[in-house]
């Protein structure tokens, strides 16, 4: 298979405080949603980098996690995943150090709990975006 190439965007203008960006997808699915250093660090209205990698995270494990399951015979009802990404700050900068998923999924006719919990960590490891993050990525995946 080919390499496959997506591409999102960023146009950023003004200070670190007082400017302002735009951040864009290839898709159009995001298209110049406003971000800056209040909604990166203050909770203002707009995105920011983490929550985009965060969403991005939670769409591939989600991804991944139904492949896994069916590569076992299962088939995923529905899978919820929330990825928390933790910002710290240390002498060099700030840095991604964490990140958190908590998914929940229903699997059609069941499936033990070991079993499930096998799947669910060989996703959290073999996920294209967890493989890219240099960062402590912990799992709370919950069968129900």
């Amino acid at each position: 298979m080919a390499d496959i190439i997506k591409k999102g965007s960023a146009h950023w203008e003004g200070t670190i405080k007082e400017g302002t960006g735009h951040i864009s997808t290839e898709s159009g699915a995001l298209t110049n949603q406003p971000y800056g250093f209040n909604t990166r660090f203050e909770d203002k209205v707009g995105t920011n980098p983490e929550e985009i990698l965060g969403a991005a995270h939670s769409g591939c494990f989600s991804m991944a996690l139904t492949l896994g399951l069916g590569n076992e015979g299962f088939t995923a009802e529905s899978i919820d995943t929330v990825a928390a990404v933790t910002l710290s700050k240390d002498e060099k900068g700030f840095f991604v150090s964490k990140v958190h998923l908590e998914s929940h999924v229903k699997v059609q006719g069941g499936i033990d709990e070991a079993k499930f919990q096998e799947i669910a960590a060989a996703t959290k490891a073999g996920c294209p975006v967890s493989r890219l993050f240099n960062a402590e990525i912990t799992l709370d995946a919950k069968l129900i």
